[in-house]
């Protein structure tokens, strides 16, 4: 072969090899009797579903001293599941209280029955008329799960949000339900300036425009379930929870006491916060601690 065309082909080929990775990533057609979640990505002007490889091992009994915020969500999902009518869902509170961990137990207690779970990130949220358009039809159950949902100040992307929701997923097919969570409960920063505009008119209080503004999103949501930080005895009841399941998973016989109980008090205070996210690393590091020790011994 000439050496010419030879140069030609090596050259061509490097240059594939560079523009390549900067193609679109073809997308992958999701079996959705095999995928129990996805994660919407952007891409360009576009956008596609890219199945996730989810664990089903939280259930709804891992979530200790939250049972009215429990029962509230597995009564709404429990009526999507079914085909009744249910709202979206706003879950808003504490950081680390169980919000996000709750909707992944719901998960996996209705998987079998249809529930499949679409992580969407808040800023492609202007994504969903294109997403539920891609699961009109299908016969199973999709919750949207944003999560740490919420807007900073001057932000306007909280208005693309409500007239999203209007526009798209108040009417949208009845197999597609919103889970947002958030630290906030009406998702945007509301400052005491905001009710300088307030108004008394024959006795009766009248919340300035930029109060309603702000409510009216969180009005799109049907259903607002509330998290609040945990007193002492509910972040050792949570700790005691952990720990049994860390050490019956490693096989480690132990007992609580007042060292492990003033352990976990030093490991919040270090932290800064009492919640479950804090007691779940806390049983981790001690469980791991106690199996280090007896295998050096």
């Amino acid at each position: 072969m000439d050496s010419r065309i030879i140069d030609f082909v090596e050259r061509a080929e490097g240059v594939l090899a560079r523009l390549e990775p900067l193609l679109p990533a073809e997308p992958v057609v999701i079996d959705w009797q095999q995928s129990l979640a996805a994660r919407w990505l952007r891409e360009g002007r576009g956008g596609f579903l890219q199945p996730l490889k989810v664990s089903l091992d939280l259930e709804l009994t891992d979530l200790i001293g939250v049972d009215t915020q429990r029962d509230q969500l597995s009564r709404n999902t429990a009526q999507f599941v079914r085909g009744l009518p249910a709202n979206h869902a706003l879950l808003w509170g504490a950081r680390g209280t169980g919000k996000s961990s709750l909707i992944r137990a719901l998960l996996a207690t209705h998987a079998s029955s249809g529930l499949r779970l679409i992580e969407i990130e808040r800023d492609y949220l202007a994504d969903l008329p294109r997403i539920v358009e891609q699961l009109s039809g299908l016969k199973q159950r999709f919750i949207l799960f944003c999560d740490d949902l919420s807007f900073e100040a001057g932000e306007g992307d909280y208005r693309i949000l409500k007239s999203v929701l209007d526009g798209s997923l108040e009417r949208a097919p009845d197999n597609v339900l919103l889970y947002a969570t958030s630290n906030r409960r009406h998702l945007v920063p509301e400052k005491e300036s905001d009710n300088l505009n307030s108004k008394m008119v024959d006795g009766e209080l009248h919340p300035s425009e930029a109060v309603e503004d702000k409510i009216a999103l969180s009005d799109r949501f049907g259903l607002w379930i509330s998290f609040y930080p945990f007193t002492q005895d509910h972040f050792l009841n949570v700790v005691r929870h952990w720990v049994t399941v860390q050490a019956r998973a490693a096989g480690l016989t132990w007992h609580w006491d007042e060292a492990l109980e003033k352990a976990a008090i030093r490991w919040a205070t270090g932290r800064g916060n009492r919640n479950g996210r804090c007691a779940y690393q806390f049983a981790r590091y001690w469980v791991g601690l106690q199996l280090l020790e007896r295998a050096d011994v």
